[in-house]
């Protein structure tokens, strides 16, 4: 099935649009009501008419006229709009009329990923409260419905959303804690453009095209076959273990008790959102090329056991997602309408993501899986214009979905305040530069330490140090200037320091920098 599917150099945006028959004038399913426009780009709009039909597209004081194609697709593209905070109308004209009511201009940015991205604002820290507070009118969610296909599909479904206490507990809650402390800085309109999926791995969400083209791609092309080999007996022992699970609930419920707790999740398999590029063609390629500012990225979990292709897939991601946007607005030689000029490409888009919480994986703190995932998402940060958010210490031992969303919307905030709108703050934790051996005891440098290195707690914790033996053990660590000092009374001749490298570290890691942002956790050696 996916050999059939094409990435289409897109002019895309629009191009699975099937062949329309009436002559009403639509929208793509992105432009609603409520509508947030990027701001400071040029801003494509986008739909379907009567093949041949002028339609004519108009905002605040700009109206731009364009010609739909032989199967009915158009597309018009307003000129750069400054902010603004006021609502507007966007009119749509044709041999119909269409109006969007109470459009503003701001900053757009996209949530993806997996289920902690999903999470919502119910489910965090302090919920009731902080949805009672959420009266933001001018942050606005869109909710693309989950939708796997084969091939790009033609549209997303889905509504713009005003936050209030009503609405805001449906929102993702990573974006609503990194929309509400952008829109604090900035006084502008924030609109988040949530499409996410839990339990998915990185290559459902990346096309035909970007797997092919990947150092992995054999990798991960042979991973698939095992795993739909695999699938109908982990299918059947599935479905027999939800049977029991079921049995049991319905046991609880009819004595008045909670259901119980792991419902088995399902297998990957054909047909399921982990089967490759299913996501990127049923919810991220009909998007393009919608303008926005940056994306913020919190997924990994499904790809934990697989480090090694990992750092490449999630790389080829990033720059895959680019490229197609890129390609979406690329001029494609002279314009027919004066009117309706494409877009220049712009400077790659911030991709900005989270690393993986600690969490103590199967029961089995001291695992690495997680550990060696972490590791590889540190790793892309060598893709340009990405930033990643530490939450080694705000995690759940016992939770996959940590609740204390606020923290992590923060820490993204802090890397689009800086890297992103231009405000001198730091945005990350200590990061390891190299080490030195100094006897007994091993020198570590750090990189983001210009205001100090701090302990929280009663001492620094979460170092191991190792010998040519390559068996580590506690370390007793200090913090000397810009420098940490490990060592251990038990390696006489040390060779390497690992630091938070574990699924759940304990004791928890405890370095921090004088901004109160923790160590990413590292490791010396490569064994």
């Amino acid at each position: 099935m996916h050999n059939r599917s094409r990435f289409l150099p897109l002019s895309f945006a629009c191009l699975a649009w099937v062949c329309v028959a009436s002559a009403e004038v639509k929208l793509a399913g992105l432009f609603t009501d409520h509508l947030v426009l990027q701001c400071d780009q040029a801003v494509p709009i986008w739909g379907t008419a009567k093949k041949k039909e002028t339609v004519t597209v108009a905002f605040g004081s700009q109206k731009v006229t364009t010609k739909a194609d032989r199967e009915g697709r158009w597309r018009a593209v307003l000129a750069p709009l400054p902010a603004s905070t006021t609502p507007a109308e966007l009119v749509v004209t044709g041999s119909s009329t269409v109006t969007l009511h109470d459009v503003v201009v701001g900053e757009v940015w996209i949530c993806s990923g997996q289920s902690n991205m999903e999470f919502s604002l119910r489910g965090a820290n302090n919920a009731e409260a902080e949805a009672a507070a959420a009266r933001f009118p001018l942050i606005r969610h869109f909710k693309v419905e989950q939708a796997m296909a084969p091939t790009p599909a033609a549209d997303v479904k889905g509504s713009w959303t005003v936050c209030s206490p009503e609405t805001a507990p449906h929102f993702t809650a990573v974006g609503y804690f990194f929309a509400r402390k952008i829109h604090a800085r900035l006084g502008v309109p924030i609109g988040l453009l949530n499409t996410s999926w839990g339990g998915t791995p990185v290559e459902a969400w990346m096309s035909p095209t970007m797997l092919a083209a990947n150092p992995q791609a054999a990798a991960q092309a042979a991973y698939w076959r095992r795993t739909v080999a695999e699938y109908p007996v982990k299918k059947a022992t599935h479905d027999r273990a939800v049977a029991e699970w079921e049995q049991r609930a319905a046991a609880a419920k009819a004595a008045g008790q909670p259901e119980p707790p792991n419902r088995p999740w399902r297998p990957p398999g054909p047909g399921t959102p982990e089967e490759p590029s299913v996501l990127w063609n049923g919810m991220v390629a009909p998007l393009v090329p919608f303008a926005f500012r940056g994306v913020i990225w919190y997924q990994g979990e499904a790809n934990a056991g697989r480090a090694a292709s990992y750092r490449d897939l999630f790389s080829g991601l990033i720059t895959g997602w680019r490229a197609a946007w890129a390609q979406a607005v690329a001029p494609a030689g002279k314009p027919k309408d004066k009117l309706t000029p494409p877009p220049t490409p712009a400077a790659p888009f911030p991709f900005l993501f989270v690393q993986l919480a600690n969490w103590q994986t199967g029961n089995n703190a001291n695992a690495t899986d997680w550990a060696l995932l972490r590791e590889a998402q540190t790793q892309t940060l060598a893709v340009p214009a990405t930033g990643m958010a530490v939450a080694i210490d705000i995690g759940d031992s016992v939770d996959i979905h940590p609740r204390n969303k606020q923290e992590v919307g923060r820490r993204l905030a802090l890397l689009a305040r800086s890297r992103v709108y231009d405000e001198g703050i730091d945005d990350s934790g200590p990061v390891y530069t190299q080490h030195l051996v100094e006897g007994n005891a091993i020198r570590l440098k750090f990189n983001h330490a210009q205001i100090g290195l701090v302990c929280h707690g009663p001492r620094l914790q979460g170092f191991t140090i190792a010998g040519a033996d390559r068996n580590f053990v506690p370390a007793t660590a200090r913090i000397d200037g810009d420098s940490v000092v490990v060592s251990a009374d038990a390696v006489k001749a040390p060779v390497a320091v690992r630091y938070g490298f574990a699924n759940d570290p304990q004791p928890p890691p405890s370095l921090y920098n004088g901004a109160g942002l923790p160590a990413v956790p590292f490791r010396t050696d490569t064994w």
